[in-house]
């Protein structure tokens, strides 16, 4: 949401496009859009007084229409593994989740992108809380702009991934603008090769996105046949692995250098067999691709229970003989739910999707 409930502009909904855009509107030039981008993205500044490079009237004027309003911390969790999680609250009735995972030489942030999730993945607990709306700019780069500033000098964020409440597809525009910003060389810096959007294969969309952006790409693949993807993943009913794979394909074109991740919950004695193994394989066979390997994480009333590790590193084997480039997820921050697949949030349920799970399981 671009204005906030007292009628102001809330400057973190726009990229370096909108913002030219939008000082252009107010007969300001345009190059102020990356003075402002700087304050508020690179220095995290929100007072309007103390961005000294703009004219005392361009200021007032600032303080008069706009603001900056991140998503309001209501609960930050630190793990034992050095996980940490916070809880954002985004509107009066709705809260979403950001993950940070510090690793050796890198940290990267899992970022949310919908209140809930409109998909019905059944090993995911976020799907199971039902949907509400998508996020606004504002919501989601505001959660890179809470742990940067969080986090300070103690941890360095090198990594984002769209991999945390909802389906980023179906939410395209404002999710392209927030990575936009993400890699601006005047607000985050990154790399596009560490920005990475992961998808359940909204196929149109995906094409779609090949057109306007090269991020890098996961795809949430969990099934080497359509018959038991349609279980786990439902919209594979939509847009089957074929299509799906054609799309990743077309995504990379010719560029024998990029691979797309293929993620792969690990689901005891569901999609992890020697033969499931060898399907996947098979199916990859063409596809310029690598596979991650994700332990199943439990959540209340999930019908799954997670792969051993024995056969978690047969999987691998198999994969890894075959010549597929092929990691195993390690598991970070379970102590706090903060771990794939467990964000939960709170959501004002609209879909009435969590009352309808509810009564299947009583």
């Amino acid at each position: 949401m671009t204005e906030t409930s007292d009628g102001k502009i809330n400057l973190l909904a726009f990229d370096r496009k909108a913002m030219e855009d939008y000082f252009r509107s107010i007969g300001e030039k345009p190059f102020r859009a990356v003075q402002l981008l700087q304050w508020i993205h690179q220095r995290g500044v929100t007072d309007f007084a103390q961005m000294t490079n703009l004219s005392k009237a361009l200021r007032a004027r600032l303080e008069e229409l706009c603001e900056v309003r991140p998503p309001q911390i209501v609960l930050d969790q630190r793990s034992a593994d050095g996980t940490r999680k916070w809880l954002l609250q985004v509107d009066e009735q709705n809260r979403i989740e950001t993950v940070f995972i510090p690793e050796e030489g890198r940290g990267t942030l899992c970022v949310s992108s919908q209140v809930g999730c409109a998909l019905e993945c059944s090993f995911c607990s976020t799907a199971q809380q039902g949907f509400n709306r998508n996020l606004g700019v504002a919501e989601i780069i505001g959660q890179l702009w809470v742990a940067v500033r969080e986090l300070g000098d103690a941890a360095r964020i090198t990594n984002v991934v769209m991999m945390g409440m909802g389906e980023p597809l179906l939410n395209f525009n404002n999710v392209v603008s927030a990575m936009e910003l993400m890699m601006d060389d005047f607000a985050y810096c990154l790399s596009k090769r560490r920005v990475t959007l992961s998808t359940s294969g909204v196929v149109p969309a995906l094409d779609r996105l090949g057109e306007v952006t090269d991020v890098s790409l996961a795809v949430s693949l969990h099934a080497p046949d359509d018959a038991l993807r349609d279980e786990l993943v439902p919209i594979n009913k939509k847009y089957p692995i074929k299509e799906l794979l054609a799309a990743c394909k077309r995504y990379v074109g010719s560029d024998n250098r990029r691979k797309v991740t293929m993620e792969y919950v690990m689901l005891d004695g569901v999609n992890d067999t020697p033969a499931h193994a060898r399907a996947l394989v098979k199916l990859l066979s063409t596809v310029p691709s690598k596979v991650n390997l994700i332990p199943f994480n439990p959540f209340p009333n999930s019908r799954y229970r997670c792969s051993s590790r024995e056969t978690i590193t047969r999987f691998s084997e198999i994969l890894q003989a075959a010549g597929l480039i092929t990691t195993t997820r390690k598991t970070r921050g379970e102590d706090i739910d903060a771990a794939c697949g467990q964000l939960v949030g709170r959501v004002n349920d609209r879909s009435r999707r969590h009352i309808r799970l509810q009564a299947q399981s009583a």
